[in-house]
């Protein structure tokens, strides 16, 4: 079979289209090099392994040979992996919003040959495509004065600051309870008292959302917010959003349900939602939270974990060409499998006969609690949960007789960071020691592996690390690393965390406002240098280096991360008052500074032991430290090592030594009261 350049590729993306007809292109110099040679636009196509209606487009159009003729003829066709390079998707992504037109993957975009955009969109049918493809090589050729006048413009937009583009200033007073109230009662006028989360269709569980808020009932002793908290996780973990028999969580539903997911399993949205689950049953109790945690982890580490310990990018909505066969079920197969039990298993998750979603197909979709079932039965919950993990055994035997979704098996280190972060807090949590072993051989793959001479790589794959990293991959490593300390109290976690953040600050940082950039502006030269403030399905980078640079300033106290983390978050202040369900991580931080941030330190015979007790309820806004024997790091230097002590200390004052926990958690505080 013939192939194209992609078949030297590393991304799976990529190579799925390396025996299309199209004369695709890598990223690179080659293909820019021949655009301006040739004199030809460039159409850049990105999309990535998972997404469904890159596949339909692949079929549809990259796959046919008429269509792949005039795309040869006329274009410098270069195919991106969103995956590999976010800073060209972020760009890209940009531009065609600019134009006022709707963005999505896969991401078409046309460029002329100095890589200015001048027009794009999404997914187009074939026809469309052809006559789009038509329209603009006959622009190209008539028109090029106007079409160039126009890149420029775009290309003008793109280079705009965001200091300038949203009216950014430092706002230097002090940070306000009452405003972080005000930020979560705005959130929650989306709030939706049916199935929860936000009103918005389709509905994405948006976890740093969740997070905030849950930290906010905390903090301030909101316990009617923690139980909306504990309802939107309750309402996503039992909706066709989450895998029932396997474990893990779909990007996203198609409603306002949580009933009919995209069934794409990402990396990043499984380990945030990790973290988040595992703080509500640490808040809660709720054994129905500590169940997805559990679930969502055999997951991971059946399916997506890599001989190395890193974990794998994606698995595909597809399978046998069909979004969805791989996990949808006819009544017919229930009744095969299960026989006598389906009646009471088809209430629990909505079977029909007819089926409860399309082509006569059911979604598993949890309609009752366990106890309204259980009882039902005349069965104590307990027993009946157990019979229940009998019967999805049974299914989840017969599911692997499928054929399976692709899987993408790229490591990306930033998603990896917010997975070893979702298996330490469910260390904390539930106090497996095999989570505790995973979180650090996965972070120690990612440091031997994937860091040489303190540079991050952001890929990996066939045992090469590529790509240097970008700032979303050097603060969710960041971040990982600091909770990896957490569980094993071994200082190097935290050096590491410190070597990254000032390679990071050397690469990114932009003295000129006090943000980073998102891509490496020394590692190539591109049309614009982005910076993100706003949270996507992944959390603001800046937002997450910023409170990384807070609690490095503390453990090391390094009072200018400290002063730089506080600047940041100064800067993006009156826009996040604005739009706090888009600023959720910068929320968050916000909150983190409207009390001082608890500064604790165990020291003592039994130091280690104590700082994991104390992580078994979930506190925010503490940053914890524990030494036995020799205490290096500042926050434990000049403290008593002979008997066991909690050091409760804000702003590096510390408050009388306890013995006992419950002592030192009488003395943190909680958002304080305004007039």
């Amino acid at each position: 079979m013939k192939t194209n350049r992609l078949i030297q590729s590393q991304s799976l993306y990529l190579k799925q289209h390396a025996s299309n007809p199209v004369d695709w292109y890598p990223w690179g110099e080659e293909a820019l090099q021949k655009a301006r040679t040739e004199n030809k636009p460039i159409l850049v196509s990105i999309g990535y392994s998972a997404c469904h209606w890159c596949h339909v487009m692949e079929k549809e159009s990259f796959e046919d040979q008429e269509v792949a003729e005039l795309m040869n003829e006329h274009f410098v066709a270069i195919k991106i992996d969103r995956e590999e390079r976010p800073d060209l998707d972020n760009l890209y992504m940009e531009a065609v919003q600019l134009m006022g037109l709707q963005g999505g993957w896969p991401l078409n975009v046309f460029l002329m040959p100095d890589q200015h955009p001048f027009y794009g969109g999404t997914y187009f049918p074939k026809n469309q495509w052809v006559k789009v493809l038509s329209g603009i090589s006959t622009a190209f050729a008539q028109q090029y004065e106007e079409l160039a006048r126009s890149a420029a413009g775009f290309g003008k937009s793109l280079g705009t600051s965001l200091v300038e583009k949203y009216g950014l200033s430092l706002d230097a007073s002090p940070f306000d309870p009452g405003k972080v109230r005000e930020i979560g009662a705005k959130i929650m006028e989306g709030y939706d008292p049916v199935w929860g989360g936000l009103k918005r269709v389709p509905k994405f569980p948006m976890p740093a959302i969740w997070a905030f808020l849950l930290d906010l009932a905390i903090l301030d002793q909101q316990h009617d917010l923690g139980e909306k908290v504990c309802y939107t996780l309750k309402k996503i973990g039992m909706g066709g959003i989450y895998d029932h028999l396997g474990g893990g969580f779909c990007r996203y539903s198609v409603d306002g349900e949580w009933f009919a997911p995209h069934f794409e399993k990402m990396l990043y949205d499984n380990g945030q939602l990790l973290s988040l689950y595992a703080k509500a049953y640490q808040y809660s109790g709720d054994l129905f939270f500590s169940e997805k945690v559990r679930e969502t982890i055999d997951w991971l580490t059946r399916e997506m974990k890599s001989p190395e310990n890193g974990f794998y990018a994606a698995l595909d909505a597809d399978s046998e060409g069909k979004e969805g066969k791989y996990y949808v079920w006819t009544a017919e197969e229930i009744k095969e499998v299960l026989g006598g039990d389906r009646g009471w298993f088809g209430r629990l998750y909505g079977i029909k006969s007819e089926g409860n979603w399309e082509s006569g197909e059911n979604i598993l979709f949890q309609k009752e609690s366990y106890a309204a079932i259980a009882d039902s039965l005349g069965l104590g919950e307990r027993e009946f949960v157990k019979r229940l993990n009998e019967i999805k055994a049974k299914l989840f035997a017969h599911r692997n007789k499928r054929e399976r979704p692709g899987l993408d098996d790229k490591i990306i280190s930033g998603w990896n960071g917010w997975v070893i972060q979702g298996i330490c807090q469910a260390y904390h949590a539930l106090g497996e020691a095999s989570y505790r072993d995973q979180a650090l051989a996965s972070g120690e793959f990612i440091w031997s592996k994937m860091v040489a001479g303190d540079e991050l790589f952001r890929n990996y794959k066939n045992g090469k690390a590529y790509t240097s990293g970008f700032l979303e991959d050097y603060a969710a490593v960041i971040q990982a690393f600091l909770s990896l300390y957490t569980l094993s109290f071994d200082q190097k976690w935290l050096d590491r965390s410190e070597r990254l953040l000032e390679r990071a600050m050397e690469r990114f940082f932009d003295d000129s406002d006090g943000l980073f950039f998102l891509n490496d502006p020394g590692q190539e030269k591109l049309i614009a240098d982005k910076k993100e403030i706003f949270d996507n399905v992944i959390p603001s980078s800046n937002a997450v280096m910023a409170r990384n640079l807070h609690r490095m300033g503390i453990y090391y106290y390094r009072q200018r991360y400290v002063d730089q983390a506080e600047k940041m978050l100064q800067l993006v202040q009156g826009i996040l008052l604005q739009e706090p369900s888009f600023l959720a991580y910068w929320a968050s931080f916000y909150l983190e500074k409207s009390i001082p941030t608890a500064e604790i330190a165990i020291l003592g015979p039994d130091a280690a032991e104590n700082g994991l007790i104390w992580q078994k309820g979930y506190r925010p806004n503490t940053v914890l430290a524990a030494a036995s024997t020799t205490a290096d790091l500042p926050l434990l230097q000049d403290k008593p090592l002979d008997a066991n002590r909690f050091f409760v200390c804000f702003n590096k004052t510390c408050k009388q030594p306890v013995a006992r926990l419950q002592e030192a958690l009488d003395q943190l505080p909680n958002l304080p009261q305004t007039s």
